[in-house]
């Protein structure tokens, strides 16, 4: 547990000691404030909703983009041998670069909680609701993060590991939107494999135990699969 810690504290330091983490960190808030901006006083709606329907879709290229990084860095400096033959396990190695993109991308996040103290001076809002879709917000950047680890692993390119990134993210968003041109028993199945169809549920204020296999689940098979990533090198 300890040499998780002292890689997240490292990374996240390193994310902060460059102006790339205070970009993104801009670039989000600056999108997300516009659509609340818009839908508050342009549509005259005391809502979280426009906000928190885009974040995902914004997620699909801001997580590739804090995660892309994280392995294939290290790859392309060499810092990768020096650091698998510390006394470090595979495995602290992926969850400590895992939870410091997490921690980053809940950094990120947080500022938006001034939109729903806004709000509550203005009119009545379903905290529940609101709350859930925070929850449904993490769980999805942690699957997306996951994702982009296995895929900067994959490759000492940073922009490969982005593109690859970006393609696994987006097929799974989309696969909630193509439904009605695939026969039924086939929709039902990528219904369930899509991230949209279970942060769709989470934000309608129910936070089902389906839901939270889903993202769990997804995020052990990805982080495995960049185990297993690491150790080919042994291979």
């Amino acid at each position: 547990m300890q040499n998780i810690l002292t890689i997240t504290t490292k990374e996240l330091r390193s994310f902060f000691t460059s102006p790339v983490a205070y970009i993104i960190i801009v670039v989000f808030l600056a999108i997300t404030g516009w659509f609340f901006t818009s839908t508050l006083f342009v549509g005259g709606f005391v809502t979280m909703r426009g906000v928190l329907d885009m974040i995902p879709f914004i997620y699909l290229f801001f997580i590739p983009a804090i995660s892309m990084r994280t392995l294939s860095e290290e790859k392309k400096s060499g810092t990768i041998e020096l650091l698998l033959t510390k006394p470090i396990s595979d495995v602290d190695i992926i969850l400590g670069k895992f939870f410091s993109v997490l921690t980053l991308a809940i950094i990120t996040l947080l500022p938006t909680i001034v939109y729903v103290i806004m709000l509550t001076m203005l009119g009545p809002i379903d905290p529940g609701a609101i709350f859930s879709a925070y929850i449904g917000l993490i769980l999805m950047s942690a699957l997306y993060i996951s994702i982009g680890i296995f895929s900067s692993s994959l490759t000492e390119n940073q922009v490969v590991a982005f593109i690859i990134s970006f393609l696994f993210v987006f097929i799974l968003f989309m696969l909630n939107k193509v439904l009605i041109f695939l026969p039924t028993s086939l929709a039902t199945i990528l219904e369930y494999i899509g991230t949209d169809y279970h942060f769709s549920s989470i934000a309608r204020g129910v936070i089902d135990s389906r839901d939270i296999i889903y993202y769990l689940s997804g995020i052990s098979i990805f982080l495995l699969l960049t185990k297993l990533s690491l150790e080919s090198r042994k291979w």
